[in-house]
């Protein structure tokens, strides 16, 4: 249990799913964001309430509320620009990386310098590291890919290298697809899909190493509360699927046709660069770290995971009880 944990991104997909967790389980949260007001107890949906208080910070000029950090022994740093957002123009591509390493190197710099020092920094990052890779199957140990999302990840898991170096624990947290209908690439398929427009896209085979939000959280969790735990971590489940299984089970679950492939061209020409580095990208990773360290997913195969995550709308469950992730 720790006294207070910073999160950074709390108001995206996975950190409005965090900090409602380790508000419930007790633990004091300060939510840093790009506006905020200070010491403000937490008003978002879902985490309001007396463990959660609100920061501000400005990554571009190098602005922290110096008060976040008071008494903070421990932090997630999740923010980051969306890639899934518009198309991928200079100026796009630049607010990517620069709001992952400007973001993490200010705020691995400031952890750094805390006396005392917090015991751990859950970092953010991506598969993405890994490239398109086809069929070889990717570990923690595995190199890095090519192309522009793995270089982001490599600079961006790069960046936390003040906090590693000052003796902070740093997990940097590689996160594959994360599936939730409340947001992210799921919510903008459910639509299509449900009117059985949905297809494979490209010939299907690029493999989808992927992972349920609830355990995207727990996997979170998990990584704050084991002290084995460092370095990079890939947080996806054990069954990676391909393009086309993928839409073959959101098929079935919604009784809907997928009849409509998209063509790699049309990929390409609907979302330019883009569609080669994520829809038409094949990683397939194992979650090797989590699973030698205990970790349990709740959702760990496809079918069953969308079925139950479209039943519930995305809400999160408690985690079991016997759970290695429980906080």
């Amino acid at each position: 249990m720790y006294r207070k944990i910073l999160v950074t991104g709390a108001t995206g997909l996975v950190g409005s799913a965090l900090v409602p967790r380790l508000a419930a389980a007790g633990q004091a949260v300060v939510r840093l964001g790009r506006q905020a007001s200070r010491g403000k107890p937490g008003a978002a949906e879902g985490s309001s309430g007396p463990n959660v208080a609100d920061f501000a910070w400005d990554p571009d000029r190098g602005q922290i509320d110096a008060a976040a950090l008071d008494g903070v022994d421990a932090a997630v740093h999740l923010a980051g620009e969306n890639i899934g957002t518009g198309r991928w123009t200079a100026a796009k591509k630049a607010r990517i990386l620069d709001s992952r390493v400007k973001g993490t190197r200010l705020l691995c710099e400031r952890l750094a310098a805390l006396a005392p020092r917090p015991r751990v920094l859950v970092s953010a990052s991506a598969t993405g590291y890994y490239g398109s890779r086809g069929t070889e199957v990717m570990t923690e140990e595995s190199s890095a890919g090519s192309g522009f999302l793995a270089d982001v990840c490599r600079q961006w898991e790069a960046a936390a290298a003040p906090a590693e170096k000052s003796g902070l624990r740093v997990v940097r947290i590689r996160f594959g697809v994360i599936l939730s209908p409340a947001g992210g690439a799921l919510a903008k398929m459910l639509p299509p899909f449900r009117l059985g427009m949905g297809g494979k896209v490209g010939n299907g085979k690029q493999y989808l190493s992927w992972i349920a939000l609830e355990d995207a959280v727990s996997a979170i969790c998990h990584a704050l509360e084991t002290e084995s735990l460092s370095g990079p971590i890939n947080a996806v489940t054990p069954y990676p699927v391909t393009n086309e299984e993928f839409t073959k089970a959101l098929g079935r679950v919604l009784a809907r046709p997928t009849m409509l492939p998209m063509p790699a061209f049309a990929a390409r020409m609907a979302f330019g660069e883009m569609a080669d580095e994520t829809i038409l990208s094949s990683t397939r990773a194992q979650p090797a770290k989590l699973l030698s360290t205990g970790f349990k997913f709740r959702l760990p195969e496809l079918e069953g995971a969308l079925t139950e995550l479209i039943k519930n709308g995305g809400r999160i469950e408690s985690p079991p009880r016997d759970s290695a992730s429980d906080s």
